[in-house]
């Protein structure tokens, strides 16, 4: 997650992975004298980046269109610990993902996965100056980058990383010939959502070496 504002407004990368995380970014936000956020951008629509956004109340909700079919058929299901357990029993290979999601979540009272209520295709300037573009890859066919020009930062999401693993096949890595793409002297900084943050030279030797 990220928090990019300025006097025009906030922009949220990312909802959190449950209600209680969102809340809990919140509250620090308050503690630090920070606005609420106006937009909340989603990077691509994986349950732990989206899950908390039903607790980020008056927001405009951003993400690519790839991304809106999956989350309406995410908000079509009946989510539960019970419910949980039954997928992963029907299916093993959820299990991670799965396992994660019941212990990201202690209730499910006023839950709801949201779909985005603006999409685009290829990229997008917000009022702000921020810019979201569309990369798409192996990790999510969704997957958003998001560049703060005034910054020199550049959010990667989790666009370069392999397949989640129910989906995963021998062989699947980190798609650095994506990163090595997306570098650009304009950006000093760049930022995986799991990782640390890494410079230009360092993000060079990471795709070259």
């Amino acid at each position: 997650m990220a928090l990019i504002t300025d006097e025009r407004g906030g922009v949220l990368v990312d909802a959190g992975h449950s209600p209680g995380h969102a809340r809990e970014i919140r509250g620090a936000l308050v503690a630090a004298g920070l606005p609420e956020p106006r937009w909340l951008v989603y990077t691509h629509h994986h349950w732990d980046h989206v899950w908390g956004a039903c607790a980020w109340p008056g927001v405009e909700i951003v993400g690519h269109v790839a991304g809106e079919a999956p989350l309406r058929a995410e908000a079509a299901r009946p989510w539960s610990h019970r419910y949980l357990r039954e997928q992963v029993r029907a299916e093993p290979r959820l299990g991670p993902s799965f396992r994660a999601r019941a212990l990201a979540m202690d209730s499910w009272d006023d839950f709801a996965v949201l779909p985005p209520t603006r999409t685009f295709t290829d990229e997008l300037e917000l009022p702000t100056g921020v810019r979201l573009r569309h990369v798409g890859g192996r990790h999510a066919p969704d997957s958003t980058v998001v560049l703060v020009p005034d910054s020199a930062v550049m959010l990667l999401g989790d666009c370069f990383y392999p397949p989640p693993v129910h989906l995963r096949q021998d062989g699947d890595g980190p798609d650095l010939a994506l990163v090595h793409r997306l570098l650009d002297d304009g950006y000093q900084w760049y930022v995986s959502s799991h990782a640390d943050p890494m410079t230009l030279d360092e993000a060079r030797a990471a795709v070259e070496g």
